[in-house]
């Protein structure tokens, strides 16, 4: 079994930073103002900047940044004003993944992923004929494992250089004062009421309207509250105290699993980064349980014998080479691919050259291949998410992909402290053989055992070029997180795109299983007729994750910020 660092949450212990003084951040006509704000998609910017899926989480972020923080400061308040004005992912009732680079060249990666509660068992979600019952997974208290968001941002602390409180602060003001809900918040919103009654006990701010409408304010003051206890108590308010016993009246109402033992015991962990080359430039992704990390190397590696920027963007040649890499390294995630404490993940044979090179034997360039005959690799060693992308003035990278899991996470909100719980049991392989709410098959590799972490498809990665930092980029999505990350990188290093273009051209999705290919809108029409042909079963998709890049050109930091969503740059 790999050796694991626990991170302890001594609260004060990160309280050991200087006092400073911070001005406040939002409020009517101040630097983040909840009710006049605009979405910006692009921009240069000469120091700090900040994507996220929200403008109001952008601008909190590069707020913190003229304010004296780093990028770790940002991602932590990041993330807290996220839980705040945008529900649906972001989260303090979630986990995530945070990779990073610190100016002096560390590469830092905690893992904050969600654990099963101690009383779980590997058939809880079947009946008595032994049928998943997949609603109990996705769906209601029993959907949620341990949260893990709080641990994460306690742990991160110790690379930030603000006070602790300075950090939660802009979250408590928008969850006390409101903000101005978007035209995309309030289709959410009203597309969810009814699962918001269904499955919470207390009645919530999600439900005050019968239909809410954009610029309506939505006030969280229970939020608040709950933000208030982490703020003037670190981590211990969140897993012990006023807070834990609220999630556990809330368990017990609703006969969920998460005890105050679960609770207390909850510990972020230190991971060794995933780290690769590809033509040249270093790049670090997230390891299992996160799957994002070994797919994005895996298919990167893949396709690096070919020139495929000969090929051309979107030609036949490039995208059927790119779904046959796709449909491999799915195939390994299935059979392969789980918490590395409970299950030996063979990462660096995963990785390796010898490896990959077996598993491309059977491509061939024009035909598809049939999934049914593509199994795993023989190894003989034993969508509702959101991603953040970070860079400041002093050259810390930070990029953080953090989930419920579904929109909304398991729908259940903690009566009396205001916020949502994960639905991250259905990450689990429910049964063998049995697809969760993304598609994505599993094995005993990804079974529930109490305290274990489900797998994940998150893929918060960082690129260098010549040792320095290049690119931050990640996105939500699903099983189609490794996917996105993978064309964005290609759409940079080899057809040499702006941010803006990596990030927004249509990209294309496969997972092995179903064996079919998702194109989004506006995908070439001619490549998409030729696969076809081919044998591919092509299937339309809307939209294909939200990614958030930055790429330094010019000694400039060029932003870009998904056009699927509310997604939004802020930088100086």
């Amino acid at each position: 079994m790999k050796k694991t660092t626990w991170l302890a949450l001594s609260f004060f212990a990160v309280m050991e930073l200087p006092a400073q003084k911070i001005l406040p951040v939002v409020g009517p006509g101040k630097t983040v103002d909840p009710f006049h704000y605009a979405i910006r998609k692009g921009g240069e910017f000469q120091n700090g900047v900040v994507v996220t899926a929200h403008p109001l989480a952008s601008k909190v972020g590069a707020a913190i940044l003229q304010n004296g923080g780093n990028a770790f400061d940002a991602a932590i308040a990041v993330q807290l004003t996220l839980a705040v004005v945008y529900p649906g992912a972001g989260n303090i009732g979630g986990g995530g993944f945070l990779i990073g680079r610190t100016v002096k060249g560390k590469i830092v990666a905690i893992d904050y992923r969600e654990k099963a509660p101690a009383a779980a068992s590997k058939n809880m979600y079947l009946d008595a004929d032994g049928n998943a019952q997949t609603q109990l997974s996705q769906n209601g208290h029993l959907a949620s494992g341990v949260p893990g968001t709080i641990a994460g941002l306690a742990s991160s602390f110790k690379y930030a250089k603000l006070p602790w409180a300075a950090l939660v602060q802009p979250a408590i003001d928008l969850a006390e004062q409101g903000f101005a809900i978007t035209e995309r918040e309030a289709r959410s919103l009203n597309s969810t009421i009814k699962d918001f009654i269904k499955y919470s006990t207390v009645p919530s701010p999600f439900v005050s309207r019968e239909v809410w409408k954009a610029g309506d304010t939505l006030i969280q003051k229970q939020l608040a509250a709950t933000l208030k206890r982490i703020r003037d108590n670190g981590a211990k308010g969140f897993y012990e105290g006023e807070t834990a016993r609220l999630i556990v009246e809330e368990m017990k109402r609703g006969k969920g699993l998460i005890t105050l033992t679960d609770l207390k015991n909850y510990k972020a962990a230190v991971r060794d980064a995933i780290h690769f080359n590809y033509r040249g430039y270093d790049i670090y992704g997230f390891p299992p349980p996160s799957s994002g990390g070994i797919i994005v190397g895996q298919l990167l590696k893949m396709i690096e014998p070919y020139p495929i920027a000969s090929y051309g963007f979107h030609s036949v040649k490039a995208t059927q080479l790119m779904i046959e890499t796709e449909r491999r390294a799915y195939a390994d995630r299935a059979e392969h691919l789980g918490d590395p404490d409970f299950w030996k993940v063979p990462v660096k044979t995963l990785l390796s050259k010898k490896y990959l090179d077996e598993r491309m034997k059977d491509y061939h360039t024009d035909r598809a291949s049939v999934s049914s005959s593509i199994k795993a690799g023989v190894i003989h060693e034993s969508e509702e998410t959101t991603h953040l992308s970070i860079m400041d003035a002093e050259g810390n990278m930070v990029a953080v992909t953090t989930t419920l899991n579904g929109g909304y996470g398991s729908r259940t909100v903690v009566g009396g402290a205001g916020f949502l719980l994960n639905n991250e049991m259905d990450d689990f392989s429910v049964k063998p053989g049995v697809p969760n709410m993304f598609g994505a098959i599993g094995n005993e590799a990804n079974a529930i055992v109490p305290g274990k972490r489900m797998l994940s498809s998150m893929a918060p990665t960082l690129m260098l070029k010549d040792g320095q930092p290049y690119v931050v980029v990640g996105t939500p999505g699903g099983t189609t997180i490794p996917t996105s990350v993978f064309q964005s990188i290609v759409n940079i290093v080899d057809f040499n795109m702006t941010a803006e273009d990596a990030v927004n051209k249509p990209k294309f999705h496969h997972q092995w299983l179903p064996d079919e290919v998702s194109l989004e809108k506006g995908f070439e029409p001619d490549t998409a007729e030729a696969l076809k042909k081919m044998g591919y079963t092509i299937k339309a998709s809307s939209a294909i994750g939200r990614t958030e890049l930055i790429k330094i050109t010019g000694g400039k930091k060029q932003a870009a910020a998904d056009k699927r969503g509310d997604d939004s740059v802020a930088g100086y």
